[in-house]
């Protein structure tokens, strides 16, 4: 393995909840409106630090779209996925833009988000 460069971003950043490493800035936020399995998403016009999977179709809320996972290229976190096309004329604004799940990162303000879920165990333990 080789060495690793990370790209240090300036400004409010989000970063990868697990190693910290910066991921995208505010200031790139496309859309706060997106789902993924853990809750909220955002939509970034660019993204750094990652590394992309495989290619895929995935049949999402919103049509087909052709996507690849990102991971963090540090830890190897997944932390999204990125649009590479949308099948439907309407969509295609999220091409070449990539989405971060809220549960994976780490806020301009250093909180984690959590689900739900999350907090009722995490509640459950604090009783016990």
């Amino acid at each position: 393995m080789g060495r690793l460069f990370l790209v240090t971003l300036e400004g409010k950043i989000y970063s990868c909840k697990h190693c910290k490493t910066h991921l995208a800035l505010c200031d790139d936020i496309v859309s706060k409106s997106f789902h993924c399995r853990h809750g909220k998403a955002y939509l970034f016009s660019k993204v750094a630090n990652v590394t992309v999977g495989v290619k895929e179709d995935r049949m999402m809320m919103t049509g087909l779209h052709t996507v690849a996972d990102i991971f963090c290229v540090k830890c190897g976190s997944i932390v999204g996925w990125t649009y590479e096309t949308a099948h439907e004329k309407n969509q295609k604004y999220k091409e070449g833009k990539s989405v971060l799940e809220r549960f994976k990162l780490s806020g301009p303000d250093g909180h984690y988000w959590v689900n739900h879920e999350s907090q009722i165990i995490q509640s459950e333990q604090e009783e016990v």
